[in-house]
């Protein structure tokens, strides 16, 4: 096929609608088509994470945000500002990272031809490979409208994902840090909760392959605090998992515990895993956030397969992940405290800033 000539601004544009780990995940294929092509990589993406996780990043561009993929197009305006910026900049190679047609829509109202587009359903994920690995495989993938014609760069030798806390995050971070009195303070990080968890009623703990009870949770802190009693444990979260959190401080009875749930907008939680010794969570989005800023961490798995899944950052960080069986299956409910201590206890330093 001959080449279609490039429209200005010709930048690479990916799509994704995906939760706050599946964003992180996508930072190696941002790093790689950045690191090809030499300019910003503009992101089409929804969600209240999105943009503040992404926004300052190494080669993110603009990123163009919607509340809400499912609200029908004639009645979301989001959508209708997002197709007409779309079609201000112009056609050019885009990455279609979603398996479901609402994206496809958006980028035919836009006008970008199918001829532009490299779409995930083409490049199925191989058996064992990482997601990370797949999205810097689909990176390497152009458009069929790129013809032949040479890239100006070469992919980012980097595997896994990658962020980066800004002056701004670490000042914001250590004003925070003294407003609750951890300022100076060695710090250990604890994630219990999943979006799941942040479901309202009893429903929530029913079918959620993430849950692990606070009665486990409480044993495995409990030790955390004889092992490190200088150190201060913060319980990370958002706003619905709070009371969650109070609970387990509450069961666990010692002193040194923070609730940070109410009060961790994302640039904050990032800057917080950058500077932590380290972090046990279940399988989780701040778990992949751990691992790109590089904080040792343990992280409990589900049904999830951590083959395909594990939290992997270019810092190289320890991330020991752990499993377990309840009749046969995957289950979370396999794991027990002993088996998390010791893995925490392993743990390798975080590597030197310096």
């Amino acid at each position: 096929m001959a080449s279609i000539p490039l429209q200005p601004p010709a930048r690479p544009l990916v799509v994704r609608f995906g939760a706050f780990g599946d964003m992180v995940l996508l930072t190696a294929l941002i790093r790689d088509l950045h690191a090809q092509f030499l300019c910003p990589v503009d992101v089409l993406t929804s969600g209240p994470w999105s943009r503040p996780l992404l926004e300052g990043q190494p080669g993110v561009g603009e990123i163009l945000s919607l509340r809400s993929r499912k609200t029908p197009y004639w009645l979301a305006p989001d959508q209708w500002r997002a197709v007409g910026r779309l079609r201000a900049r112009g056609p050019g190679p885009t990455w279609l990272c979603d398996d479901d047609d609402v994206a496809r829509a958006l980028l035919s109202r836009a006008g970008i031809n199918p001829a532009w587009i490299v779409d995930v359903r083409d490049h199925h994920r191989l058996p064992e490979e990482h997601a990370t690995e797949q999205w810097r495989r689909l990176a390497r993938t152009l458009p069929a409208a790129w013809g032949a014609s040479p890239l100006p760069g070469v992919p980012s030798e980097l595997r896994g994902c990658e962020l980066q806390v800004s002056a701004a995050q670490q000042a914001d971070l250590d004003a925070w840090l003294r407003a609750r009195g951890l300022a100076g303070e060695p710090l250990l990080l604890v994630q219990i909760g999943n979006k799941r968890t942040m479901r309202r009623g009893t429903k929530r703990f029913a079918v959620n392959h993430k849950f692990w009870p606070n009665e486990r949770w409480a044993e495995v802190i409990r030790q955390m605090h004889r092992d490190r009693p200088r150190h201060r444990i913060v319980l990370l979260g958002t706003g619905p998992e709070y009371a969650l959190n109070e609970a387990l401080a509450a069961l666990a009875g010692i002193d040194g515990i923070h609730n940070a749930a109410d009060d961790l907008p994302i640039p904050r939680l990032v800057a917080l895993l950058a500077r932590a010794d380290s972090l046990i969570t279940v399988d989780s989005g701040p778990a992949h956030a751990a691992a790109a800023v590089g904080c040792p961490q343990v992280v409990l798995f589900g049904k999830a397969l951590p083959s395909l899944y594990r939290p992997w950052g270019t810092a190289g960080s320890d991330a020991i992940v752990l499993t377990g069986e309840l009749a046969g299956r995957a289950s979370m409910m396999g794991l027990e405290p002993p088996a998390v201590i010791r893995a925490w206890e392993s743990l390798r330093p975080r590597r030197s800033k310096s």
